[in-house]
């Protein structure tokens, strides 16, 4: 039963990531609000959510910040960890769309194994390396429609989509110290907090001047649910590594761009063309291969 609690936590929670990436796509359009507003909103809402709800719990929210080392690794885990996932995937979304986005983000792995191997001096396995070549394959005919007269992006939209990897592979190797010692809910939602603050910050002059777009009833409602169904989709994701291997999840984790297709497709009209489409299975397909991998190696070690 538990197996199977995990696995349904994952489906559900990539598809709500997966469906919040259109969200943001018509939210940006509809509204012409900034990037730097509308996620100094999501992020200090669903931070402050997140350490309210732990805080009625009885959990001693502000025990972290009570050491420098741990301070310290918040502060570095919410501006360039959690901010940096959410400004480069946003960012991407504005200059491509949300399949595009979602889908750069899979380059993840492969930066983790780059890393790897360059810390500890070693060339990664040659299943790894098939896994990065097959993946690397799918995202040629991404871009460029497997042509080779001209790229399917922008210089902007690609410079976004390799932030977007970057990003979501050091959010995913650095608070794995934090998320230890202070647990994950603690974690992501100071992480949500300073990102939020630090963004706000930067923004405080412009910040006000846009409060005006939240007058429209329909535009609070929408930022309202991406807020809440990204949340909510980031915690079921975490919580379903309890009950699942890394390896299911990312099979499972298929479902983000295959969700964001199908909305974007119904919502917005906008489909792949074939190359592309060809393109982003692939992709899919090496990112598993990747996880299937990278789990060998670590039960062989």
């Amino acid at each position: 039963m538990k197996r199977v609690k995990g696995i349904m936590m994952i489906i559900f929670g990539a598809m709500l990531w997966g469906a919040t990436g259109p969200m943001i796509e018509w939210l940006l359009a509809a509204s012409h609000m900034s990037i730097s507003f509308m996620l100094i909103i999501r992020l200090i809402l669903a931070g402050a959510g997140i350490l309210f709800a732990l805080k009625i719990k009885g959990i001693a929210i502000l025990q972290p910040l009570r050491h420098k080392v741990w301070l310290r690794q918040l502060m570095i885990f919410g501006i360039f960890g959690m901010l940096g996932v959410q400004l480069t995937f946003v960012g991407s979304i504005e200059s491509s769309n949300a399949v595009i986005a979602t889908l750069f983000q899979f380059l993840a792995p492969i930066y983790i194994i780059l890393f790897v191997s360059l810390r500890q001096k070693s060339k990664p396995p040659i299943a790894q390396i098939i896994g990065m070549a097959v993946t690397l394959t799918g995202l040629f005919l991404l871009l460029t429609n497997g042509t080779f007269s001209g790229i399917a992006l922008s210089s902007e939209a690609l410079l976004w989509g390799v932030a977007v990897g970057f990003a979501f592979a050091f959010y995913t190797l650095y608070p794995v110290r934090l998320m230890d010692e202070w647990g994950v809910l603690i974690v992501v939602g100071w992480g949500m907090l300073v990102g939020g603050i630090v963004l706000f910050i930067f923004n405080v002059m412009n910040f006000p001047k846009e409060l005006n777009v939240l007058t429209d009833s329909k535009i609070s409602a929408v930022l309202l649910l991406i807020i809440v169904v990204g949340t909510a989709a980031f915690l079921l994701f975490l919580g379903s590594m309890k009950y699942i291997s890394p390896v299911e999840t990312s099979i499972l984790s298929s479902f983000e761009p295959l969700t964001a297709m199908v909305i974007s497709v119904l919502w917005f009209g906008q489909v792949l063309a074939a190359y592309q489409m060809i393109g982003a299975l692939i992709m899919l397909v090496g990112v598993t291969g990747l996880s299937v991998a990278g789990s060998k190696v670590k039960e062989d070690a």
